[in-house]
């Protein structure tokens, strides 16, 4: 494979801003109507998501905070982000990613989130790699989240994830082999983006080399990655 195509592989970027509609829901439908709520200045909630790479902690933070901008004052940082004070205007939504990657300071900051919240009219929404209880914080910001309404961001089924690539697939006007679908679940990353990431991949080699998006050029992009990956 030439290098433009080992190119593109290196440059693979959502389409697609995230959004809660475009969230594969699955088993979070519970949790996508508690994110929605989040954008109203009424709501007051403090919530905390964790899972696994992949599973989809950073769209739904993404697309929580940018459906509410428009109701009300968002704050969305990165946990490397914050740092000594966060930005906490009154009735807004706080939004950290990865808060186990916090260092001390940004650790009581968060605590003092915690404490003005309920003067301040706050809304949080916090997102992890694990538990409450095993994340490597100081005890009493561990236990503030422990109080928090807690979702496991539940995995898709093979199923689902095969109904989300093919519907994402007939949005791109993609006319593939049947078996493309089943070959990428069974050989390609476990994690729904990259999946997707490998469909949008498989559609622009077939647009670029003019060859129908079938199992041969599949396996030919997916050697590449491997390859890459390697190096």
């Amino acid at each position: 494979m030439d290098t433009r195509q080992q190119q593109m592989l290196l440059d693979l970027k959502p389409e697609q801003p995230p959004t809660l509609n475009n969230f594969v829901i699955g088993a979070n439908a519970e949790l996508v109507v508690r994110l929605r709520g989040l954008g109203d200045t009424g709501n007051f909630e403090a919530i905390y998501l964790w899972g696994d790479a992949g599973c989809g902690k950073s769209h739904l933070l993404t697309a929580t905070a940018t459906g509410a901008h428009n109701r009300r004052p968002i704050a969305h940082l990165h946990a490397a982000e914050a740092g000594v004070e966060l930005p906490l205007a009154p009735g807004s939504l706080l939004v950290i990613d990865d808060i186990q990657e916090l260092n001390a300071e940004a650790q009581v900051a968060l605590f003092r989130a915690f404490n003005a919240a309920r003067f301040l009219g706050l809304a949080l929404l916090l997102a992890g790699n694990e538990p409450p209880r095993r994340l490597g914080l100081r005890e009493d910001l561990r236990t503030r989240i422990g109080q928090t309404l807690i979702y496991e961001i539940q995995s898709l089924s093979d199923d689902e994830k095969a109904a989300a690539l093919r519907r994402h697939a007939i949005e791109r006007g993609m006319l593939m082999d049947p078996g493309v679908v089943q070959y990428l679940l069974r050989h390609g990353r476990r994690d729904l983006p990259s999946l997707m990431a490998m469909l949008n991949s498989l559609d622009r080699a077939s647009l670029e080399q003019k060859r129908p998006p079938t199992l041969p050029l599949l396996r030919e992009l997916m050697q590449t990655s491997l390859d890459l990956d390697k190096t």
